[in-house]
């Protein structure tokens, strides 16, 4: 079995990399224990949202500037680069070599600056559209982050007398384009990994296209192949925050419990709510391979974090966390003659299916089905094909937020009740509930004004309490 883990490092976490050094890659390790590593790391905060656009709010970056024609995407670029030279001057004294580093990033912003640009002169001929050039335009601005904060850890491990290795998987001026297992085999191959620690970019250009798929979760989705095809005896994952039973912002610190261990079945369903453990379609390969993944707080070095395995099952009946998200649309289909009509649901998937459009949760009943999206996802035109679809139904939408019991075992009778009745005792109403059969998972759909006093109200009565 192999003795190398492959850990995680996010963009907030990289940002305080001094720290990261100090207490995830040395801590309290002996010498011989601090190799046999591989570092998955994201681009410092901040960098990918000024390269590309803001994830939350939307922000114009390089890219958006880029994609509208608009020649802002220059200044931006500028900016840009200004920003990463800030944190190497940050870094410093972490031990970053300041005028290499800062040499690096000029090297490799002014290629992609020539690159943009040449796009921009070719489709000036009118033969050549600048659509046909946005996917590798938006795959070239963001490995740059990647490729800026794996260089810079790399060179500020060497300065502190630690064997690092750069595997820059961004595929910088190489020609080819290999599927995405045989790139991180080739890039792997002979590494010793008994006497080094390997740094990796988060981005991977491959044939498939990483940001295609996956779009901002290529990071993660990198950091499980890698995992899977040098195979890891565990993967780790460093956040700012331990896995715990509740958001300790809006809880209290000391109200929530660090899950400490859970299985691939929860993850699924917190990933499905948008919580950050893991991306679903990172995970599922390393549950294949039963390659199991730990949580741990960056911060906290000691703490051994929450492992996620596909064996584990609670003893008791238990909820290990409550969460959900505020950012719900209800697409309610009232139809009539929907009674007893084979395949109604299936026309309605089929304008989801077009759209790309996927669901949180669904309702049905005689002659409605419901289905809980995310808003960002819910586009003008996916409502106009709704209803033009479906002319003889009621298409009506509504804005809601979902809360969510989630645990590896809560097959106990009342969980259900006592959730209700705790949420009734805060004059919290409730628009709908899911359940599956496999008890893992309770779900109530409420008024969006409610969504924080019904958290703080199901935590309280189903891990307080009940703990």
């Amino acid at each position: 079995m192999s003795k190398h883990t492959v850990e995680k490092i996010g963009g907030t976490s990289m940002s305080r990399f001094g720290e990261i050094v100090d207490n995830v890659i040395l801590g309290t390790r002996k010498e011989d224990e601090i190799y046999n590593r591989v570092f998955v790391v994201s681009a410092y905060g901040g960098i990918t949202n000024a390269l590309l656009e803001h994830k939350k709010t939307g922000e114009p970056g390089v890219y958006q500037y880029f994609k509208d024609s608009d020649q802002r995407w220059e200044t931006s670029l500028d900016k840009v680069t200004q920003q990463m030279k800030d944190i190497n001057a940050e870094m410093t004294s972490a031990g970053l070599d300041l005028d290499a580093a800062n040499n690096y990033v000029d090297q490799r912003v002014e290629g992609i600056r020539n690159c943009l640009r040449d796009i921009c002169r070719i489709c000036s001929y009118g033969h050549f559209h600048i659509d046909e050039f946005l996917m590798a335009a938006r795959e070239l601005l963001s490995s740059v982050g990647e490729a800026h904060s794996a260089w810079n850890s790399v060179n500020i491990l060497n300065n502190r007398g630690i064997n690092a290795l750069l595997i820059d998987l961004t595929g910088w001026k190489d020609n080819e384009a290999k599927p995405f297992a045989e790139k991180i085999e080739k890039e792997f191959e002979g590494v010793d990994y008994a006497n080094n620690i390997c740094v990796a970019t988060g981005y991977t250009k491959c044939k498939e296209g990483l940001m295609h798929t996956f779009d901002r979760g290529y990071s993660e989705i990198t950091f499980s192949k890698i995992a899977c095809v040098t195979g890891a005896r565990e993967g780790v994952i460093h956040k700012e925050f331990h896995l715990s039973s509740g958001d300790p912002n809006l809880m209290g610190l000391d109200k929530v419990e660090i899950i400490g261990r859970t299985n691939f079945d929860v993850a699924d369903q917190l990933a499905d709510l948008g919580m950050e453990a893991i991306h679903p379609k990172a995970s599922k390969e390393m549950e294949n391979l039963n390659i199991p993944i730990r949580v741990t707080n960056a911060f906290e070095p000691e703490h051994p974090g929450t492992l996620i395995d596909t064996d584990f099952r609670s003893d008791f009946p238990r909820v290990e966390m409550v969460t959900g998200r505020d950012d719900i649309l209800a697409i309610e289909v009232h139809d009539p003659d929907m009674v007893g009509e084979s395949g109604y649901d299936y026309r309605i998937m089929g304008v989801f299916a077009k759209h790309r459009v996927s669901y949180t949760a669904k309702n049905t009943n005689a002659n409605t089905i419901t289905h809980f999206l995310p808003e960002k996802d819910v586009k003008e035109q996916f409502i106009l094909d709704l209803k033009s679809n479906f002319s003889g139904a009621e298409v009506s939408i509504k804005e809601v937020a979902i809360v969510s019991a989630i645990g590896s075992n809560m097959n106990k009778p009342g969980f259900l009740s006592r959730s209700a009745e705790d949420l009734a005792q805060n004059q919290i109403n409730i628009l709908a509930v899911n359940q599956c059969m496999r008890q893992v998972n309770m779900q109530f759909v409420i008024e969006r004004q409610d969504y924080e006093k019904a958290l703080k109200s199901l935590h309280k009565g189903l891990v307080e309490e009940e703990g």
